[in-house]
């Protein structure tokens, strides 16, 4: 495919590298050269120094001849305008990051289309999602609700109190078990497990499994000692952090750290909810959070621009006997330092780009793709069409890549876990975990 990122931010030149990888045709547009200086020299990739809104500057990246146009500038008004004419100059698809939480609603995705932009992405409000996601289930590292909660994907650190250490996966998932495991993280491998695995301690074990039986995930993994999350320290006072707090229940209370006055002051002015309290300080001053109570509080979420401040903030909650954690990493060569750590849950804004991305790639009629940070997997959900291969015979004849798995599937609103006896049928959801750039490999058995 021909693709091209306006825009050589974080997430425009993660995509551009991840992207060129898998041998794509990528031009990264950005009008500062220093931006710029060395990706085109390390990866193959073509890189134009203009702006992305340069009508000139598009035709000579050939926009015309575009299956993908991102824009992916800071400047969300930018990248609207430049997707616009993208598609004005023959450009067959646009997507276009944006701040504003109006421009995600589905009522507004036609209004949209009729100007060029065919898909918005917001990832500060993906991100802040997942977060009060994870809190909310302070046992859990990751969670994904499928068709309204008829199917659910949990991922969870087994620690020496979990029940189901050492037993063989055959035995555990039997025909009549409640969950799947579907896959396995293990010492910094991500692994599709089979009848004779194991889980040992320490695995973040993906388990598949009803919204029901929850509360039997939790028993036999031996989380049932976590406490529910009431009082919520935030360090950093960005547009992620507000979005989260935002979400927040109304039992639950949250204090935000933020070092910047003049950011204290707008805080105060968009955050209207009396179970907030928005403290002016340094989130790294031990005496501070100890005087405001951090070591009453069941959860810390590090949501600054600075990976390593997060990290060692996270480290420290953890002193003062905070259970639950959360750091946002976007420095992805910190992820798997942070992981062995030990922090929590792990939130980087570039992967839910570049699942939104993928997810515009594909040709089959994929619902969407959630990426695993830590697990540097891809969980797709997909609708089976009518006459596609995956339908043809029972999953155990399909002949699936060893780097996918199906875990479940919804069907007339029931979710229900694949065997290899189940028999897919069209019209039904199906999830599917994939290992990295596993996504393709499933696409021709749902043609």
């Amino acid at each position: 495919m021909k693709i091209i990122i306006a825009g050589a931010g974080a997430v425009g030149t993660h995509l551009a590298k991840l992207l060129s990888r898998e041998h794509h045709d990528i031009t990264l547009i950005d009008e500062t050269p220093e931006k710029l200086d060395g990706i085109g020299a390390n990866f193959d990739l073509m890189t134009v120094c203009a702006s992305p809104s340069s009508i000139q500057a598009l035709r000579d990246a050939e926009v015309g001849h575009a299956d993908l146009f991102i824009g992916v500038t800071p400047d969300e008004a930018h990248n609207m305008t430049c997707c616009m004419l993208a598609s004005k100059l023959g450009a067959r698809k646009t997507v276009a990051r944006v701040d504003n939480y109006e421009y995600t609603q589905p009522e507004n995705r036609d209004f949209f289309k009729t100007i060029g932009i065919d898909s918005i992405i917001y990832p500060e409000m993906l991100a802040a999602k997942e977060i009060m996601q994870g809190i909310k289930r302070s046992w859990i590292r990751q969670s994904w609700e499928i068709q309204g909660g008829a199917l659910t994907m949990l991922g969870v650190k087994l620690r020496s109190t979990a029940r189901i250490l050492d037993i063989p996966l055959c035995k555990l998932c039997g025909p009549d078990s409640v969950f799947h495991v579907v896959a396995v993280k293990r010492n910094g491998d991500t692994l599709i497990p089979h009848g004779g695995d194991t889980l040992q301690i320490n695995d973040v074990v993906y388990f598949m499994t009803m919204s029901q039986h929850i509360p039997h995930i939790r028993e036999i993994a031996g989380k049932e000692d976590y406490p529910d999350i009431k009082n919520l320290f935030i360090m950093g006072g960005g547009s992620t952090t507000v979005h989260t707090v935002q979400q927040m229940p109304d039992y639950m209370h949250a204090k935000i750290v933020e070092s910047d006055a003049r950011r204290c002051e707008q805080l105060n002015q968009i955050i209207n909810k009396e179970n907030v309290m928005i403290l002016h300080g340094d989130g790294r001053d031990l005496d501070l959070l100890a005087e405001e109570g951090l070591h009453k509080a069941e959860a810390f979420a590090a949501l600054t621009d600075n990976s390593e401040s997060n990290i060692l903030a996270c480290l420290a909650a953890k002193r003062f006997g905070v259970r639950k954690t959360v750091a946002m990493i976007e420095n992805t060569d910190y992820i798997s330092m942070a992981e062995s750590f030990d922090i929590g849950s792990i939130i980087n804004k570039k992967t839910f780009a570049a699942s939104h991305i993928y997810q515009m790639m594909l040709k089959a009629d994929v619902a969407s793709i959630k990426s695993l940070t830590v697990a540097k997997a891809d969980v797709a959900e997909f609708v089976v069409a009518e006459g596609a291969r995956i339908t043809r015979h029972p999953v155990k004849d399909l002949g699936l890549p060893p780097s996918v798995t199906l875990g479940g599937l919804v069907r007339q609103g029931k979710g229900i876990l694949i065997g290899g006896q189940t028999q897919i049928l069209p019209g039904d959801t199906v999830v599917a975990f994939c290992l990295e750039g596993a996504v393709k490999k499933l696409e021709k058995l749902l043609k």
